[in-house]
């Protein structure tokens, strides 16, 4: 079987972790990229000796599958002209800012018979897919809690150094669906799935169109409770970090790391305590795959390829990256309503 031919479509910072993504994965060559600003992609092109262009249907003739990398309001309308001329289509975090936009590129590349994923790398490193087995599998017991918290720092100048950033038009939001949206991913998926939330956003301290700031209250489908918190306000950053709690135990996972994994088969803490400090009862192996981050991406870049050279889904499909996108607006319609509960049945088009 011949290479899967994928082309990068925007020569912005996150298009280099794809030309390693795609350069390392057996089956994948790269054969083209494309930006609208010309400087732009002929830089990327030549560090990765790749045709440029800047017509996006010229492009398309030299690719079976199209990497997008563009801003996030823009998805949809190039997933949709990819899907009709036939080719598979890779994109970034989040699907699109819309349900309906969201909704659109899964028909269209359903209709036209090709595969559809979205970026969320973080799945594919080992202490996640361990922490998800653990929370569905049973050794957590019944689920009590799970919080996700993305406290990150962004400058002024970061939101400045792009036209597009900190807009609800391409950006769609702001911590929660640009920075968050990673960790809302991680915490739905492990708890399996969101009911309904209630929150609050905030714009704290950037000039900038959408929040920086936002917290919120989750019950998930199986009854249990959390939190979620994102922010680009917290200097100088902070490690994003999972907390998963159960009947028998606990685990957390601090930038993909396991941190503290700590079972009633394990070890019982009876009656009170010990209380645990970070980093003091994880004994598993170093993951090499987390040490790099460009490795996650790699991983899902590798399994997006298989798919298609298999016939099957990606591990990530474009219904599955419906779900955190559900989340993340359900929390900005709460917000919207002082705070009142959403439940996300209600969001769907």
């Amino acid at each position: 079987m011949s290479d899967l031919r994928i082309g990068i479509l925007g020569c912005g910072n996150i298009s280099k972790t794809h030309v390693y993504g795609i350069t390392n994965s057996d089956g994948a060559v790269l054969t083209a990229v494309c930006d609208v600003i010309e400087e732009k992609a002929k830089a990327v092109g030549g560090e990765a000796n790749v045709p440029a262009f800047t017509n996006f249907d010229e492009f398309l003739k030299e690719v079976d599958a199209v990497s997008l990398c563009i801003p996030s309001g823009m998805h949809s309308e190039y997933a949709v002209r990819a899907a009709q001329a036939g080719k598979h289509v890779l994109t970034e975090k989040p699907l699109d800012i819309t349900l309906e936009h969201g909704l659109k590129m899964v028909k269209a590349c359903e209709d036209a018979g090709v595969k559809l994923a979205c970026i969320s790398q973080h799945r594919f490193t080992k202490d996640m897919r361990r922490l998800y087995d653990a929370a569905q599998g049973g050794e957590l017991g019944t689920l009590l809690q799970g919080d996700s918290f993305t406290k990150w720092y962004r400058s002024q100048a970061y939101y400045e150094s792009a036209g597009w950033r900190g807009t609800w038009e391409f950006d769609g939001g702001g911590a929660l669906m640009n920075q968050g949206v990673h960790y809302v991913d991680m915490i739905q998926w492990v708890m399996g799935g969101v009911k309904s939330v209630q929150a609050r956003t905030r714009t704290a301290m950037h000039n900038i169109e959408v929040e920086d700031q936002a917290i919120a209250m989750v019950e998930y489908n199986n009854g249990a409770i959390g939190v979620i918190q994102a922010s680009t306000c917290t200097y100088p950053g902070m490690s994003e970090r999972l907390e998963v709690h159960g009947t028998k135990g606990s685990i957390v996972v601090e930038a993909d790391r396991a941190k503290i994994w700590v079972t009633k088969d394990v070890k019982d803490h009876e009656p009170f305590g010990p209380s645990v400090t970070l980093g003091e009862e994880h004994k598993l192996e170093e993951d090499e795959t987390t040490a790099t981050w460009v490795k996650a991406h790699k991983l899902q870049i590798q399994d997006f390829t298989n798919a298609v050279r298999e016939n099957r889904d990606p591990f990530i499909t474009g219904r599955a990256a419906l779900e955190p996108l559900k989340v993340i607006l359900a929390i900005y319609e709460s917000s919207s309503r002082g705070g009142s509960p959403v439940l996300l049945e209600e969001l769907m088009p």
